[in-house]
């Protein structure tokens, strides 16, 4: 017999019993439940596994694609602009060739290329920022000088030195004018 606080009671104390280590027996149906429930949890990891492999391949396509949509934005307007380029080609060819008319027929040209530049980046939404006659606005017209005159109310744009331009709301380029000014008393 070993006594109480002897070493050898000690580790017999410590140790586990052997009853404790072996699990309880498994009904039959409690172990059909287990690899049924293993099932599921392979085929959800599978599933989580293709539904990851898929995010990452979408995100990488979507980012082809926005990086591809950013490179060839202006593509439309780019292809509706090379007519431009080459009447442009051709009244410059008819302006190097001698002939009677040359002058009048290089000025119908070049404003026929300039009409159809025009109407190209109209189509693409760009609009003039109109200011003679109206009152200055610093949203749209950058006012570079004041001028006094009589001849049209205080404030009001007196002249426009520079087209403005706006891309359907926002505005590209604010039209450059002179102010009017009441004359000093």
């Amino acid at each position: 017999m070993h006594e109480a606080g002897s070493p050898e009671n000690e580790a017999a104390e410590t140790q586990p019993s052997t009853e404790a280590l072996v699990p309880e027996a498994l009904t039959p149906e409690q172990i059909e439940d287990l690899k049924n429930r293993a099932a599921r949890a392979d085929e959800n990891w599978e599933r989580l596994l293709r539904v990851t492999a898929d995010m990452d391949n979408f995100k990488k396509r979507a980012a082809r694609e926005r990086e591809d949509a950013v490179k060839f934005a202006n593509e439309s307007l780019i292809k509706k602009l090379v007519p431009v380029l080459d009447n442009f080609d051709m009244a410059m060819a008819a302006a190097g060739q001698t002939g009677g008319n040359t002058a009048q027929s290089l000025q119908t040209g070049v404003t026929m290329i300039y009409q159809q530049l025009k109407s190209v980046l109209q189509e693409a939404g760009l609009q003039e920022v109109d200011a003679a006659g109206k009152t200055f606005d610093p949203n749209w017209h950058e006012a570079v000088s004041q001028q006094e005159t009589t001849e049209v109310p205080e404030g009001q744009v007196l002249q426009q030195l520079r087209k403005g331009y706006k891309l359907r709301d926002r505005l590209i380029r604010p039209a450059m004018v002179i102010v009017a000014r009441k004359p000093a008393a």
